[in-house]
C-alpha cells in the first residue's frame, strides 16, 4: 500500500484525492492536471475550512442549486454574501431559501449594489416578513475569519465587487481566502464581450486578479461550464422531482424559479453549482496552471506573461449531474 498519508507531499495527497472518480479517466487528463488549494495548504485543512458564497441568487436559478447544495452538504457553510444587489431582495430570497434548507443559522448580508434592474426573477417568491438582512459586508467575514486560525474558502458564484471592496478596505481578509470563482473563459461564445460575472463589473476582476495570484485561485470557467450536458429544463429528474408530490421544502420555490427563468431562456446550466462542488473537492473538475491576462473589458485570455491561475479544462458532467440530484431533490 505504500506509505501513510502523512508522508505524501499535499500535492501529492491533492492529486491521489482528485484520482477518486473512475469514470472521469475515461476522459483522458493532461499531463500537469492540478487543482484545489496552494499546495502548502494542502486539501485536508482547506476541505475543513469555513466557507462564504458570494452569489447573485434571483436571477439565474443555478444560484438556488448551489445554495441548497451549500446548505446540505457544507457543515462549514459560514456566511452568504449577496452580488449585483436589487436593493436587498436577493438577500431576503437567500435568507428564506436557507431557512427551507435547514440552515437558518448560517447569516446572510447584503452585497454590493451595481444599479442593475434586470435578471431579477424571484420577486414574490418568498414571504413578505422576510426581514431585510444586513448589509454589513465586512463584519460579517471579518467574523467568518476569526472564528478561524487557518485559511477561508471564497466560493464567488457572482461578480468580483464584494471581494475588491473587501480587499480595498481589509486586504488581511482576503490573505486569508482560497478563492474558488466561478467566471471567466478563454473562448467565450460571444467575443466581443467578457463572460457574465466579469462583465457585471470588469474592474473588480481586473484589480483583484493580480492580487489572487499568490494563492493561485481557482477560475472554473465559461468554457466548462456552458455545456448542455449539465442543463437542467422542464423534463430534467431533477425538475420533475421538485414537481412532485413530497418535495422537499425548497422544491416548489426552485420550480417557480426555474418556470420564470424558462419563460425568457431556454434552461439552466449549473455553472455554479459546478464551481461549489469544485470548493468542495469533489473530483470531477480538473484544473491546469495557467497564465491569464484580461483586456479592459475583462475578457480573459492566454498569456505567457499572465497572472497565474488553477484554471478549469474539464469536468465528469454525467458524474455530475448524479452528485447534484442526491442533494437537491
Amino acid at each position: 500500500m505504500g506509505g501513510e498519508r502523512g508522508d505524501e507531499s499535499p500535492t501529492d495527497e491533492w492529486l491521489a484525492i482528485v484520482g477518486m472518480s473512475e469514470s472521469f479517466e475515461e476522459l483522458g487528463e493532461p499531463a500537469d492536471a492540478v487543482g484545489g488549494p496552494p499546495p502548502g495548504l494542502g486539501p485536508q485543512v482547506v476541505a475543513r475550512a469555513p466557507m462564504i458564497i458570494d452569489t447573485d441568487a434571483g436571477g439565474d436559478p443555478d444560484d438556488d442549486v448551489a445554495l441548497v447544495v451549500a446548505a446540505r452538504a457544507v457543515p462549514e457553510l459560514g456566511l452568504v454574501v449577496t452580488s449585483d444587489e436589487y436593493g436587498g431582495e436577493r438577500a431576503r430570497f437567500v435568507r428564506h431559501l436557507l431557512d427551507l434548507a435547514g440552515r437558518p443559522e448560517v447569516p446572510v448580508v447584503a452585497g454590493s449594489d451595481l444599479g442593475n434592474d434586470r435578471l431579477y426573477f424571484v420577486d414574490g417568491l418568498f414571504p413578505a416578513d422576510v426581514p431585510k438582512q444586513s448589509d454589513d459586508v465586512i463584519g460579517a467575514v471579518a467574523a467568518v475569519c476569526a472564528s478561524t486560525p487557518g485559511p477561508v474558502r471564497w466560493v464567488g458564484i457572482g461578480p468580483l465587487s464584494n471581494l475588491a471592496a473587501l480587499q480595498e478596505a481589509r486586504p488581511e481578509l482576503v490573505a486569508k481566502m482560497v478563492v474558488t470563482q466561478m467566471g471567466g473563459a478563454i473562448n467565450y461564445r460571444d467575443p466581443s464581450r467578457a463572460e457574465h460575472n466579469f462583465r457585471m463589473d470588469p474592474a473588480a476582476v481586473i484589480r483583484m486578479l493580480p492580487v489572487l495570484e499568490l494563492s493561485v485561485p481557482s477560475f472554473v470557467v465559461s468554457d466548462v461550464t456552458f455545456n448542455p450536458a449539465m442543463e437542467l429544463l422542464p423534463g430534467s429528474a431533477i425538475y420533475e422531482k421538485w414537481a412532485a408530490p413530497g418535495s422537499p421544502p425548497w422544491g416548489p420555490v426552485l420550480k417557480a424559479h426555474f418556470d420564470r427563468w424558462m419563460e425568457r431562456y431556454p434552461g439552466s446550466m449549473q455553472h455554479d453549482a459546478l464551481t461549489l462542488a469544485a470548493a468542495m473537492f469533489w473530483p470531477g473538475v480538473r484544473f491546469v496552471r495557467e497564465r491569464v491576462a484580461l483586456d479592459e473589458l475583462a475578457r480573459m485570455r492566454i498569456d505567457a506573461e499572465g497572472i497565474e491561475i488553477a484554471m478549469s479544462v474539464r469536468a465528469d458532467y454525467a458524474a455530475f449531474m448524479r452528485w447534484l440530484e442526491e442533494r437537491v431533490t
